[in-house]
């Protein structure tokens, strides 16, 4: 406490020294400290961003730091641009002629549009979630003009890290005039391709986790099955794409509802499905609602408890795995409903995509 009796907030500008090592090496992969964060996930611990040796195209190794505001990049900034990058850039991938916009808080997505234009894009991301965007790290696949600028530094609206592709002199100097905000431009178009190790690397205490990472195979209606009485919609399918790729970087158990260019809720990192699914019905109602939306469940529905919240609140049809006991319980329930029933496999296949994310 200072005099006055407030906390004071100097903790959170005050960076921290480390002594790290230049170089980590794991087998024949090579980490080179690109540099030293303001502190760790909680004040008062050192911490550092390496580098992959070799990484090229779109991701955090080759990022430039073109403001580093009054505090510098922090360690939990790096994690929230790396998870909007990744999906701006599976995206992109699906729907190469669309301007996306995503904000992501805490390492979660927290409002994803799509749209033709360049601000309306991020005003229509910001208003799916006006609460959980204060304070977001925002990602575009495109660059960034004065007008965009002057939306992100509106006054009301705090956002901590923009980061794309390019920025005009114009919104540069628009960007200056806020003076915490970080600057952060991607070391090359969104649609380059992306290399490194593909390796995800989980560090545990005396030991470390490694898997290749994922990557989802449901980009178009014929990865899917229909599995209801009534067949979805053209517009149902391509939301359920598009929600289903969201749902794919939000933490496990997650719920995703949302239309073909927008999401409207997110229940996310929840320990039991029915309550990601309440939570992302809840927190629709502070921008879009969900009447009218499609859901996608990245777990599979063991009973039917999910699919009688999603017809009590007006969405129409779900996507999800199969691989519950009661699996025909599940679709008969939404039958009775008239939901339209989407499952993460082709008719050929045997097993349904899952794809949970921890961390």
């Amino acid at each position: 406490m200072n005099k006055s009796g407030k906390v004071t907030r100097e903790q959170y500008r005050r960076k921290v020294e480390e002594n790290f090592s230049d170089k980590i090496q794991f087998g024949a992969v090579s980490f080179i400290k690109k540099q030293s964060m303001r502190y760790g996930e909680n004040p008062g611990y050192p911490a550092a961003f390496y580098q992959e040796e070799g990484a090229e195209g779109p991701n955090m190794g080759t990022l430039e730091v073109l403001q580093e505001g009054t505090k510098g990049l922090g360690y939990i900034n790096i994690g929230d641009m790396d998870l909007g990058q990744r999906l701006i850039k599976k995206l992109d991938t699906i729907y190469p002629d669309r301007r996306i916009c995503v904000l992501v808080k805490h390492e979660m997505p927290s409002g994803v549009a799509m749209e033709g234009g360049g601000k309306d894009v991020f005003l229509k991301a910001w208003q799916c979630d006006p609460l959980s965007n204060f304070g977001s790290v925002d990602v575009f696949n495109y660059d960034l003009d004065a007008d965009l600028a002057a939306a992100v530094v509106e006054k009301g609206r705090n956002v901590e890290v923009v980061y794309a592709p390019g920025f005009s002199p114009e919104a540069l100097e628009i960007f200056a005039t806020r003076k915490p905000l970080r600057v952060v431009r991607m070391g090359s178009r969104v649609e380059a391709p992306s290399k490194d190790e593909n390796l995800e690397l989980k560090r545990v205490v005396g030991g470390m986790l490694v898997q290749q990472r994922f990557d989802s195979r449901i980009v178009s209606p014929e990865s899917v099955e229909v599995v209801s009485r009534r067949k979805p919609t053209k517009e149902e399918i391509e939301a359920a794409i598009f929600n289903w790729t969201v749902a794919c970087f939000t933490r496990s158990n997650a719920i995703v509802i949302g239309t073909k260019d927008k999401v409207h809720g997110i229940g996310s990192g929840q320990r039991s499905r029915i309550d990601a699914a309440e939570d992302a019905v809840k927190l629709s109602k502070r921008g879009y609602g969900c009447e009218g939306c499609v859901m996608a469940s990245d777990a599979f529905m063991p009973f039917t408890d999910v699919v009688e919240t999603a017809a009590r609140n007006g969405i129409t049809a779900l996507i999800y795995p199969l691989g519950s006991m009661r699996d025909q319980d599940v679709i008969d329930k939404a039958d009775e409903f008239e939901l339209a029933m989407i499952v993460t496999k082709t008719p050929e296949q045997t097993d349904s995509e899952r794809c949970f994310l921890h961390r």
